[in-house]
Protein backbone atom coordinates (compact mmCIF):
# COMPACT_ATOMS: atom_id res chain seq x y z
CA UNK A 1 0.00 0.00 0.00
CA UNK A 2 2.78 2.28 0.98
CA UNK A 3 4.59 1.73 -1.95
CA UNK A 4 1.90 1.97 -4.29
CA UNK A 5 1.20 5.86 -3.31
CA UNK A 6 5.32 6.38 -2.95
CA UNK A 7 4.80 4.98 -6.75
CA UNK A 8 2.04 7.21 -7.38
CA UNK A 9 3.53 10.20 -6.23
CA UNK A 10 6.89 9.25 -8.24
CA UNK A 11 4.79 9.14 -11.57
CA UNK A 12 2.72 12.54 -10.39
CA UNK A 13 6.13 14.26 -10.43
CA UNK A 14 8.31 13.05 -13.42
CA UNK A 15 4.75 14.27 -15.33
CA UNK A 16 4.33 17.45 -13.84
CA UNK A 17 8.17 17.69 -14.36
CA UNK A 18 7.87 16.51 -18.05
CA UNK A 19 5.00 18.78 -19.07
CA UNK A 20 6.46 22.21 -16.97
CA UNK A 21 9.52 21.07 -18.73
CA UNK A 22 7.68 21.26 -22.48
CA UNK A 23 6.38 24.96 -21.27
CA UNK A 24 10.16 25.98 -20.65
CA UNK A 25 11.09 24.17 -23.98
CA UNK A 26 8.37 26.57 -25.86
CA UNK A 27 10.21 29.43 -23.72
CA UNK A 28 13.24 28.83 -25.13
CA UNK A 29 12.11 28.32 -28.56
CA UNK A 30 9.83 31.70 -28.77
CA UNK A 31 12.27 33.54 -26.62
CA UNK A 32 10.27 34.08 -23.51
CA UNK A 33 11.42 33.61 -20.00
CA UNK A 34 8.55 31.14 -18.28
CA UNK A 35 10.26 31.56 -14.34
CA UNK A 36 7.53 30.03 -12.92
CA UNK A 37 7.18 27.46 -14.85
CA UNK A 38 11.09 26.87 -14.65
CA UNK A 39 11.21 26.66 -11.19
CA UNK A 40 8.97 24.09 -11.21
CA UNK A 41 10.32 22.01 -13.94
CA UNK A 42 13.89 22.01 -12.53
CA UNK A 43 12.05 21.07 -8.70
CA UNK A 44 9.83 18.32 -9.98
CA UNK A 45 12.49 16.44 -12.06
CA UNK A 46 14.88 16.77 -9.36
CA UNK A 47 12.41 15.62 -7.17
CA UNK A 48 11.92 12.98 -9.83
CA UNK A 49 14.97 11.60 -9.75
CA UNK A 50 16.07 11.86 -6.39
CA UNK A 51 13.00 9.62 -5.41
CA UNK A 52 13.63 7.55 -8.04
CA UNK A 53 16.48 5.77 -5.49
CA UNK A 54 14.13 5.94 -2.76
CA UNK A 55 12.53 2.45 -4.84
CA UNK A 56 13.13 -0.91 -2.86
CA UNK A 57 16.18 -2.61 -5.07
CA UNK A 58 19.19 -4.40 -4.61
CA UNK A 59 21.30 -3.73 -7.24
CA UNK A 60 22.71 -0.20 -9.62
CA UNK A 61 20.50 -0.21 -12.38
CA UNK A 62 20.62 1.43 -15.81
CA UNK A 63 17.63 3.76 -14.08
CA UNK A 64 20.29 4.76 -11.62
CA UNK A 65 22.58 6.00 -13.88
CA UNK A 66 20.31 8.01 -15.60
CA UNK A 67 18.89 9.22 -12.19
CA UNK A 68 22.52 9.95 -11.46
CA UNK A 69 23.24 11.69 -14.40
CA UNK A 70 20.17 13.66 -14.68
CA UNK A 71 20.99 15.27 -11.03
CA UNK A 72 24.22 16.13 -12.43
CA UNK A 73 22.90 17.83 -15.15
CA UNK A 74 19.97 19.50 -13.08
CA UNK A 75 23.13 21.24 -10.99
CA UNK A 76 24.48 22.39 -13.51
CA UNK A 77 21.34 24.14 -14.86
CA UNK A 78 20.43 25.19 -11.24
CA UNK A 79 24.07 27.26 -10.72
CA UNK A 80 23.36 28.79 -14.17
CA UNK A 81 20.20 29.86 -13.39
CA UNK A 82 20.70 31.05 -9.54
CA UNK A 83 24.70 31.49 -9.40
CA UNK A 84 25.62 33.04 -13.16
CA UNK A 85 22.47 34.67 -13.91
CA UNK A 86 22.08 33.04 -17.19
CA UNK A 87 24.62 35.57 -18.68
CA UNK A 88 26.71 35.23 -21.47
CA UNK A 89 27.49 31.15 -22.33
CA UNK A 90 25.59 30.18 -19.17
CA UNK A 91 22.21 30.97 -20.81
CA UNK A 92 22.87 28.68 -23.29
CA UNK A 93 24.47 26.16 -21.03
CA UNK A 94 21.52 26.47 -19.28
CA UNK A 95 19.44 25.57 -21.85
CA UNK A 96 20.93 23.02 -23.43
CA UNK A 97 21.41 21.24 -19.83
CA UNK A 98 17.46 21.89 -19.02
CA UNK A 99 16.75 20.04 -22.64
CA UNK A 100 18.68 17.20 -22.20
CA UNK A 101 17.25 16.22 -18.45
CA UNK A 102 13.73 17.08 -20.17
CA UNK A 103 15.17 14.69 -22.61
CA UNK A 104 16.21 12.03 -19.88
CA UNK A 105 12.59 12.00 -18.13
CA UNK A 106 10.92 11.61 -21.77
CA UNK A 107 13.28 8.70 -22.10
CA UNK A 108 12.23 7.35 -19.04
CA UNK A 109 8.54 7.72 -19.54
CA UNK A 110 9.29 5.58 -22.90
CA UNK A 111 10.50 2.85 -21.04
CA UNK A 112 7.72 3.03 -18.69
CA UNK A 113 5.05 2.96 -21.14
CA UNK A 114 6.75 0.02 -23.29
CA UNK A 115 6.87 -1.62 -19.34
CA UNK A 116 3.46 -1.23 -18.56
CA UNK A 117 0.75 -0.58 -21.19
CA UNK A 118 -0.08 -3.36 -22.05
CA UNK A 119 -0.11 -2.90 -26.14
CA UNK A 120 2.83 -1.65 -26.43
CA UNK A 121 4.50 -4.59 -23.84
CA UNK A 122 3.08 -6.85 -26.45
CA UNK A 123 5.04 -5.17 -29.23
CA UNK A 124 8.65 -4.61 -27.45
CA UNK A 125 8.25 -7.57 -24.90
CA UNK A 126 12.31 -7.14 -24.17
CA UNK A 127 12.29 -3.23 -25.35
CA UNK A 128 15.26 -4.45 -28.07
CA UNK A 129 12.36 -4.91 -30.50
CA UNK A 130 12.04 -2.33 -33.82
CA UNK A 131 9.10 -0.33 -32.25
CA UNK A 132 10.97 0.55 -28.89
CA UNK A 133 14.08 1.12 -30.52
CA UNK A 134 11.91 3.32 -33.61
CA UNK A 135 9.75 5.50 -30.23
CA UNK A 136 13.28 6.18 -28.72
CA UNK A 137 14.95 7.34 -31.73
CA UNK A 138 13.02 9.72 -32.62
CA UNK A 139 12.84 11.18 -28.81
CA UNK A 140 16.52 11.27 -29.08
CA UNK A 141 16.26 12.98 -33.01
CA UNK A 142 13.38 15.27 -31.85
CA UNK A 143 15.19 16.23 -28.82
CA UNK A 144 18.23 16.88 -30.59
CA UNK A 145 16.58 19.09 -33.06
CA UNK A 146 14.86 21.06 -30.19
CA UNK A 147 17.98 21.10 -28.42
CA UNK A 148 20.22 22.86 -30.62
CA UNK A 149 17.37 25.04 -31.73
CA UNK A 150 16.59 25.93 -28.18
CA UNK A 151 20.47 26.65 -26.94
CA UNK A 152 20.72 29.40 -30.64
CA UNK A 153 17.47 31.07 -29.72
CA UNK A 154 18.01 30.97 -25.93
CA UNK A 155 19.57 34.37 -24.77
CA UNK A 156 18.91 34.29 -20.94
CA UNK A 157 20.20 37.53 -20.17
CA UNK A 158 17.90 39.39 -22.88
CA UNK A 159 14.83 37.59 -22.73
CA UNK A 160 11.63 39.48 -21.96
CA UNK A 161 9.39 37.61 -19.12
CA UNK A 162 5.75 36.17 -20.02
Amino acid sequence: MLLSAFTLFHVLISLVGIGSGFVVLYGFLASKKFDGWTSLFLWTTVATSVTGFLFPVHKFLPSHAVGLLSLLILGIAIYARRNRHLMRAWGRTFAAMSVLALYFNVFVLVVQLFQKVPFLRELAPTQSEPPFQVAQLAVLVFFIAVGILATVRFRGETLRTA
